[in-house]
Order: C-alpha cells, then sequence, then structure tokens
C-alpha cells in the first residue's frame, strides 16, 4: 500500500474507550474524576491533531533487503506530552531497571516476531518499519494509543488503571491499529471502526498466545488482563469468549459488549460503537479458533490476516462484508469442504452474521 492511500484516513486509536473514560470522569472521587479528566482531554487534543496532520509514509529503497530483525527504540516521555521524550533503550541494548521500559521493549518484540514468524510480514509496513515507544505520558494518563508513527504508554492512575505495559495483549492490539492503517485502512466509525478495534483485539490476544505458547483452549481470551486497579470489579476490559462480563464495576458501570446482532448497539458515541459492536466480530473469532483448536494463530488467525490484507476488504466494509471474504480466503487457503471452511459458517451464524 502506498503512503497516500495510508494518509487518507488519520486515526487516533485508544485502548481504553472515552465512554469509559467519561463515566470515571463523573466519580465523585475527585482523584478518579480528575485523571479521567485530563486523560479525555489530552485524547481530544491528539485527535484533533491528527485529523489535520498526514501520515508520511517512508517508503523501503528499491531493492533494498528488508531484515528479519525488528529495530526497537523506546523513549521516556518524563510524565510531559511532548513526544517522543528521552531515548532510554535502543535495539540490541541490556534491560535495565525500569520494569516499564522493559515490558514495552519486550512487547514490541513479541509483537515483530508474530507478524513474522505467524504471517510473514516484516514489521507493521511489511517493509521493516522501526518500532517506536514512549512510556510514562503524561500525569496518570490512563491510556495507550498508536498515533500513526509510534505507540505510546501512560502509566495509569494507579487506582482504576495500572501501568499500561502490563498487559502484552495492550501492546498487540495499539500495534495492529498499524497494520490495519497499512492494509485495509479500515474507517474508524460504525461497523467498519468496530472491525478495526476487532482486528487489534484479535491480533493482540494472538500476540499473547504466541508470547505463552497457548492453545486456543487455554487461552483467558481477555484484553487488558491485570490493567484494572485492585479495587475494580472486573478482570480486563474486553472478553472475547463471553463479551459483555469483562467488568461491573461501579465506577466503571457493565461492560456493554453485545456478542450477536442481537444486541448490537446504535450510539453516536465512540466513532458509532466502535469499541462495544466490536464484541460481535471478536467472538467470532473465538469461536472459530476454539473450534478448530491449537495454535490459534496457525489457522484462525491465518484467515483473519488474509482477509485484512487481501485487498479486497474495502475502507467502509461492514460485519457481512469481513465475514462473507473471511469464508473466501478460508476457502481458498484450506478448500471448500474442511473443517476451516465449517468453523467459519458455524461461528458467524452463532453471531447473527450467517
Amino acid at each position: 500500500m502506498d503512503a497516500s492511500h495510508v494518509s487518507r484516513h488519520p486515526v487516533f486509536c485508544t485502548v481504553v474507550p472515552p465512554h469509559l473514560l467519561d463515566r470515571i470522569a463523573r466519580s465523585e472521587q475527585l482523584r478518579r474524576a480528575d485523571a479521567a479528566q485530563r486523560t479525555l482531554e489530552q485524547d481530544a487534543l491528539l485527535r484533533t491533531r491528527r485529523s489535520v496532520t498526514t501520515l508520511r509514509g517512508i517508503a523501503p529503497a528499491v531493492g533494498t533487503p528488508v531484515s528479519d530483525d525488528p529495530r526497537r527504540t523506546i523513549y521516556d516521555a518524563q510524565h510531559r506530552t511532548r513526544l517522543p521524550g528521552k531515548k532510554v533503550r535502543g535495539e540490541g541494548d541490556e534491560a535495565g531497571a525500569d520494569a516499564t521500559v522493559n515490558r514495552a521493549y519486550a512487547g514490541l518484540g513479541a509483537t515483530y516476531e508474530l507478524f513474522l514468524k505467524g504471517f510473514g510480514r516484516h514489521s507493521i509496513d511489511d517493509s521493516g518499519l522501526a518500532l517506536d515507544a514512549s512510556v510514562h505520558y503524561g500525569q496518570d494518563y490512563n491510556n495507550a494509543f498508536w498515533d500513526g508513527q509510534q505507540m505510546v504508554f501512560g502509566d495509569g492512575d494507579g487506582d482504576i488503571f495500572l501501568d499500561f505495559t502490563v498487559s502484552i495483549d495492550v501492546i498487540g492490539h495499539e500495534l495492529t491499529h498499524g497494520v490495519t492503517q497499512y492494509t485495509a485502512n479500515l474507517d474508524y466509525h460504525g461497523q467498519s471502526g468496530a472491525l478495526n478495534e476487532s482486528m487489534s483485539d484479535v491480533f493482540g490476544s494472538l500476540i499473547k498466545q504466541y508470547s505463552l505458547d497457548q492453545t486456543a483452549q487455554d487461552a483467558d481470551w481477555l484484553i487488558g488482563a491485570g490493567l484494572l486497579g485492585p479495587n475494580v470489579s472486573g478482570v480486563a476490559l474486553r472478553s472475547m469468549k463471553a463479551p459483555g462480563t469483562a467488568y461491573d464495576d461501579d465506577e466503571l458501570g457493565k461492560d456493554p459488549q453485545p456478542a450477536t446482532m442481537d444486541d448490537y448497539v446504535r450510539t453516536s458515541q465512540d466513532n458509532g460503537g466502535v469499541h462495544i459492536n466490536s464484541g460481535i466480530p471478536n467472538h467470532a473469532f473465538y469461536l472459530v479458533a476454539t473450534e478448530l483448536g491449537g495454535k490459534a494463530w496457525e489457522r484462525a488467525g491465518r484467515i483473519w490476516y488474509d482477509t485484512l490484507t487481501g485487498g479486497e476488504l474495502a475502507s467502509d466494509a461492514d460485519f457481512k462484508d469481513f465475514a462473507r471474504l473471511s469464508v473466501a480466503a478460508a476457502v481458498a487457503r484450506y478448500g471448500d469442504g474442511g473443517a476451516e471452511h465449517q468453523a467459519l459458517q458455524k461461528a458467524w451464524s452463532a453471531v447473527g452474521l450467517g
């Protein structure tokens, strides 16, 4: 994909949705409310900045071989909001005393390794793009995001949210927004936006499973496990196995994600519910992966990757478009009489998209 196509739909993607932060910002506990409000204000500023900034894709020189090794650089924002911050670790450097820096470095590496070894992809852009990340962003910043060029992690407020590098699937989730940006470039609104979010959850979960060498049956299928503070009633931000069950808390409310089209949420918030309705394709992937068994990135993940990168998925695709194309991808790779084709048909029917 050329850089001009990538630049047409600038997207600012965060792992914690704005509707969740909106709710915390109304908390009676002022420290919680203030941290959430600061995060919302910073996200709004960054979102506006992204909407008027053209991404510049850097094309590799013709004939230049692409290395199989990642090129990682971690920066310390030192609780400021100017990026990238001070360089604290480069590719090949030894681990230091800062656990946040080490987790970010390892998470970038795990993401690079899955895309390379699982799908033959060289970094986010498939041309060896350097992976940069800034940690310790802002004051009590309750989010992590991909800004089109690099990863950024907040430390959380230490109360509702903990350090955003603690969940490797969150790192993989945000970097996958970059993969989507360089491939199908799904519009960040409505069902195409929910597909965009779902792609990040799917591959974020696969990156965690790959790093832990888990089978589909062994995986927890949670996004952001370990991210919620000890006083929060919940286990994660989202559950692919059981959308709508990740949390039920006085401050956060109840997880609003649906698992099927019967409960599809129509809303003007969150870009048309991109973080909410992503539960539907998320659950479809979970059903396919567990039906097929084994390592989820080997067959189910391969089908999703083929669909995302195959060139047929339009930027404004809806759930039915993705379901149809994923079935076609399964047939193209595995044939129309196999377990993969049957698992796809069964899963999409189960979520109301047969």
